[in-house]
């Protein structure tokens, strides 16, 4: 039974790593990037991108190693029953049960390895990044202006940019709100930017525009005045970005039971952070949910194609996180409690999957 045991472990390995591999270069994708971007159109250095880099990526695993474990499943119990391998073992003795009993205890211990992770290492990661983050924005402001958002940076002023090319502006909207009085706007066509370190502040040209000017005999209203070209200087403030607070995602759940604690004593709802501890272990413990749930469907998986292992993978991934999303939405409307709403994709296919595994043993 050893030597099987160690058997299926080997054939799960390879298709574990595949899935790994691909799963976590695809999501990525989309960070180097932007990752990339900062380096050579905005001037950040390349190692303090790397390091960011390297923050983030282990907070990637979270969501491929649960992937990878219910593909490899699916797929090595599809090709092992393919083979007819799973029908020689039982006609030997040997139960269903036997040879899912090793793949439940690997993914307990993943499962434990995931939680310790997600509880300690993931949230010091990511709390780290952030705080690179800002010191990143500290050195070089102009790096995070992104397009189509609200840049809320500038002191006294709210700025909207539709685009950005490194320091190229265009569709430019500045606006200046002003306590009992109409906010003051300005608009531009295109603009550049400049970032003058010795004095911390940014330094705009605009050009073909409008801006809102004191009316003179009215001070409370403004007129439109067009202009062709226009200078401003937009003051970041000190120490504007270094003041980094923790997040609830970046406490760990010692530091979340203590915020509840204190809020609690507040008479403050501490729903959102009860939220975050069952997430923490939930997701932690959803490569045991993916292994159970993955050995049936890799038997209903049988004539060894693997894009129907991949299909059904896909689908249960899909299935688990929606599940997931439809928990938490109803334990924000106060419609279930956090304990049930964040467990519901776990307790779903944690019922499901051991109840095809009986009905599989049983045919």
């Amino acid at each position: 039974m050893k030597i099987l045991r160690r058997y299926i472990l080997k054939e799960l390995s390879g298709p574990f790593f595949v899935a790994f591999v691909t799963s976590t270069f695809a999501m990525m994708t989309g960070n180097l990037i932007k990752l990339a971007d900062l380096v050579i159109n905005k001037g950040v250095d390349f190692f303090s991108v790397v390091k960011v880099f390297l923050c983030l990526l282990p907070w990637l695993f979270t969501f491929t190693v649960p992937i990878s474990v219910l593909t490899g499943t699916v797929l090595t119990f599809g090709r092992l029953s393919a083979d007819n391998e799973i029908t020689a073992m039982r006609a030997s003795g040997i139960s269903l049960y036997r040879l899912v009993f090793p793949l439940v205890i690997l993914g307990l211990v993943i499962s434990l390895i995931s939680y310790e992770l997600n509880d300690w290492m993931l949230p010091r990661l990511r709390f780290e990044a952030r705080k690179l983050v800002a010191q990143i924005g500290a050195k070089n402001p102009t790096a995070y202006l992104e397009p189509g958002t609200f840049i809320k940076a500038f002191k006294g002023y709210i700025v909207f940019i539709y685009g950005i090319d490194k320091n190229k502006l265009s569709n430019i909207r500045i606006y200046q709100p002003q306590e009992g009085k109409p906010t003051r706007t300005i608009i531009a066509q295109k603009g550049e930017l400049d970032y003058i370190a010795s004095k911390d502040v940014v330094r705009l040209k605009l050009t073909n525009g409008t801006v809102d000017e004191p009316n003179p005999n009215d001070p409370n209203n403004f007129y439109k005045l067009n202009f062709k070209t226009y200078y401003m200087t937009l003051g970041l403030g000190e120490g504007r970005n270094l003041n980094v607070e923790k997040k609830k995602s970046d406490m760990s759940i010692d530091e979340l039971n203590q915020q509840i604690k204190k809020l609690n004593a507040e008479g403050i709802n501490t729903t959102p952070l009860v939220m975050e501890i069952h997430k923490k272990i939930s997701y932690s413990f959803s490569s045991l949910i993916f292994i159970l749930i993955g050995v049936p469907l890799g038997l209903m998986a049988r004539r060894g194609e693997k894009t129907i292992g991949f299909t059904l993978s896909a689908v249960v991934i899909a299935a688990y996180y929606l599940l997931q999303l439809g928990g938490e939405a109803l334990t924000i409307k106060g419609v279930l409690f956090p304990s049930l709403g964040i467990w519901l994709p776990n307790i779903v296919f944690g019922a499901v999957g051991p109840a095809l595994i009986f009905w599989a043993a049983e045919q």
